[in-house]
């Protein structure tokens, strides 16, 4: 039997020898390589965390020490020792989440996906555990490319101030987060990580000591945990110390004796402790190693022993913009890009190559990057900030007050807009149509097809005097969907055959195709339909409350939180237009979707053409005074 089948829970772990957890983590390797080639997945960051997470789960009492992972990206080998080791479902419906989930352990303290934030959590536990009198350990494991958030150096502003309050920060530090980490900070690490004259002393020292009988590791131990004065002779890591936290490291973080040597020291100390682990992204895994862009970061469906995709995909919306902005760039020397430590998952990465004085990297923090775009918007430039949908909610002040309300020419394009999938609740990109709503002056675009991204894409740039979003799906780019015609700014998509057709159906988005799926259901009920497109979402057409009363019902169909998006958006606009027609709005529940495929969650919000023909036609059926059931029933349950 393998040590990995051996292990149901951390303290498992005690019994293994060093020679055994070397074992272990080979094995860990393995099983990571071969289980998430299968299924997709953060492989990369994991396989950089094998040994560090062993050596947590040795030193700490999980879950009584709250052991806490900043993203999550890399809580593979947490969950593997936390006695969850069927990964088969990875990221699908129904199987294991690719973050840490409260539902799935009580190891898994915290969900959150989103970066930065770890440090904020473990001072409030910190807090609430020295308050209750428990002397419970809070672990707090974050990245270097994590620290580049302003958030992560709030959280360390307050942790400095109780020199009394255990709390252990583990900075996994492998020169990434999704690309090579850039800043200020980085280049601070870098000096620790270079620095090597402290490490080759230590080393000497450790040769001799460990020849003494009986004292020699004992006083190895002492000099390994020196402070600030000898190391600073040698390697500048004050920084951390003089924000009054003490410092522990450089430390190999694939060396379990050297790790939990350290974290021990680390615990038992009875104030904040930084202890600085160096890891390799992709450790063990030659085609993850050699991947200069991400070190699969992140990777799909792949052959283990290769790397490479197991099948190729067609162009993905990602793709389309990266290639427009390219074209935009030659012809505009004034477009410049901003991205958030995420400069090719975004698509910039061929814009950076041929522009690359023209592409700002300003780590994990996208307020700081939305009121830079102001700035260079201010300076006669016109930003294009690309950045994840969900991401962008954490800029949104930003962009009300620093952008909107100074009327800056700045285009925010949102990638994986809607529902995403396998990565779940934090990553679903279904608030930006609603929290967008409220901002004066902002233009909104919802592009159906690839052909219209890059049209609106060209658009949106073209504004100077306020901002502008541009959002897409995630995946593979559809069909072009053709207008048959205009309305003010609106595409129709489907023209109705009657003077006075039933019902208005508004489209937003990739969803078109749904949409021209319900009203050829609705045609054959005998209900009459008009599909449009109104390609900008925000403000609403003025021709739209017009074409509204043309019909008896309105119908709008979004991929986006129903609560103040595009379908409240119009119901206002009808209502102040004075134009008495029903209007049902069809989008995501109000709720944290988990995570599955996009067609699987799209069915479970009911967005789908049958699901959304058959509400549809009760409603007409209703309108008239009179309900066909057997009609309604042909389009089946949601």
């Amino acid at each position: 039997m393998s040590l990995l089948t051996g292990i149901s829970g951390p303290r498992d772990l005690d019994r293994l020898t060093p020679v055994q957890l070397e074992e272990l983590a080979s094995e860990i390797r393995t099983f990571l390589i071969d289980a998430v080639s299968k299924t997709g997945g953060h492989l990369g960051p994991n396989l950089g965390v094998v040994e560090l997470t062993i050596a947590l789960h040795r030193v700490f009492e999980s879950p009584a020490d709250s052991i806490l992972w900043d993203t999550g990206h890399q809580s593979y080998v947490h969950k593997l020792l936390t006695g969850r080791q069927d990964f088969s479902g990875l990221r699908t419906k129904d199987g294991l989440s690719g973050y840490p989930s409260r539902e799935e352990s009580e190891h898994d303290i915290i969900e959150n996906s989103h970066a930065s934030t770890v440090l904020g959590w473990a001072d409030g536990l910190a807090k609430a555990n020295q308050l209750r009198g428990l002397d419970n350990r809070v672990v707090a494991v974050t990245g270097d490319g994590a620290l580049t958030g302003g958030m992560a150096w709030e959280a360390l502003n307050n942790i400095a101030g109780a020199k009394d309050r255990p709390l252990v920060i583990v900075v996994n530090d492998n020169e990434r987060s999704y690309a090579p980490t850039i800043g200020g900070l980085a280049n601070h690490l870098a000096t620790l990580r270079t620095t090597d004259g402290y490490e080759r002393w230590l080393e000497r020292g450790k040769q001799m000591l460990n020849r003494t009988p009986v004292v020699g590791r004992p006083i190895y131990g002492t000099l390994h945990g020196a402070k600030k004065g000898l190391k600073d002779v040698i390697a500048p890591q004050g920084m951390f110390e003089d924000l009054g936290i003490k410092y522990v490291g450089p430390i190999d973080g694939h060396d379990i004796q050297a790790l939990e040597s350290a974290l021990q020291r680390a615990k038992r100390f009875g104030g904040p402790v930084i202890v600085h682990c160096l890891t390799e992204k992709g450790r063990g895994y030659q085609p993850a190693r050699e991947d200069e862009a991400d070190q699969f970061h992140a990777v799909g469906v792949i052959h283990s022993d290769t790397g490479q995709p197991v099948s190729a995909s067609g162009a993905d919306w990602t793709s389309v913009f990266g290639e427009e902005i390219v074209r935009l760039g030659r012809e505009r020397e004034d477009v410049v890009a901003i991205t958030a430590a995420m400069l090719r998952p975004v698509g910039l990465g061929r814009f950076a190559e041929e522009f690359p004085d023209r592409v700002f990297d300003v780590g994990i923090a996208e307020q700081h990057g939305a009121v830079s775009a102001a700035g260079l918007a201010t300076g006669g430039l016109h930003p294009v900030f690309a950045v994840y949908a969900t991401f962008l909610n954490r800029a949104f002040d930003q962009l009300l007050m620093d952008v909107a309300l100074h009327r800056c020419g700045v285009t925010f394009v949102l990638d994986r807009a809607g529902v995403t999938g396998p990565d779940g609740a934090s990553h679903h990109g279904m608030w930006d149509m609603s929290v967008l709503q409220c901002v004066p002056g902002l233009r909104l675009a919802a592009p159906r097809d690839a052909d219209q991204l890059r049209a609106q894409l060209r658009e949106a740039v073209e504004v100077d005097d306020a901002p502008t979003v541009v959002r897409y799906s995630r995946g593979k780019v559809g069909a072009p969907v053709a207008s048959v015609g205009t309305v003010g700014g609106m595409d129709v998509l489907r023209a109705a055959d009657t003077d006075r057709p039933d019902v208005l159906l508004v489209s937003v988005g990739a969803l078109a195709p749904v949409c021209l799926e319900v009203a050829e259901l609705l045609n054959k009920q005998g209900i009459s339909s008009t599909v449009v497109d109104p390609r900008w979402v925000k403000p609403v057409d003025p021709a739209l409350p017009g074409l509204a009363a043309e019909h008896r019902v309105v119908v709008t169909v979004e991929d986006n939180g129903r609560a103040g998006g595009v379908g409240s958006a119009i119901a206002q606009a009808l209502r102040d237009a004075d134009v008495d027609v029903p209007l049902r709005d069809f989008g995501i529940p109000q709720r944290f979707l988990g995570h599955g495929s996009r067609p699987e969650m799209l069915a479970e919000a009911g967005l789908t053409g049958p699901a959304i023909a058959r509400q549809v036609t009760g409603l007409v059926a209703r309108l008239e005074g009179r309900l066909d059931a057997a009609g309604a029933a042909a389009f089946g349950t949601d």
